[in-house]
């Protein structure tokens, strides 16, 4: 099988994990009584370093700098796609409130995907960043 294609395949089990923690947080945190874009924000944090560490082991490696290194370059693509992500979540929570959340999550995730991959391949996990 073509090396980039396995690549992507494990990049989407792991953003399915990371959307499922983004979704079932934010879901539970707005039925906890949080509003919905601090929701929001919690849930992201803890998407990104759920993700982080699972594409590290599993996706595209470790690269040959130091975890702290990597890690700052993952959260500083993570953070870039997060705010992309957030806006649109933003944008079609305040414009279409029958919406569910969930499903508002689910087009905002979808929608940064690739610009997180290729963000991610090529600069948070290179090895010599």
């Amino acid at each position: 099988m073509n090396p980039l294609l396995n690549q992507l395949g494990r990049f989407a089990g792991v953003g399915l994990t990371g959307l499922l923690v983004d979704v079932g947080l934010t879901v539970g945190l707005i039925k906890a009584g949080m509003d919905p874009f601090s929701a929001r924000g919690l849930a992201i944090l803890a998407a990104m370093a759920i993700t982080w560490r699972l594409n590290r082991a599993l996706t595209f490696g470790a690269s040959k700098t130091s975890q702290r290194s990597e890690g700052l370059r993952y959260f500083s693509v993570a953070t870039l796609v997060a705010m992309i992500n957030y806006a649109l979540y933003s944008l079609l929570v305040l414009t279409l409130p029958s919406l569910p959340p969930a499903l508002a999550v689910m087009i905002a995730v979808a929608t940064s995907t690739v610009l997180s991959f290729f963000g991610y391949r090529s600069y948070a996990f290179k090895s010599d960043a």
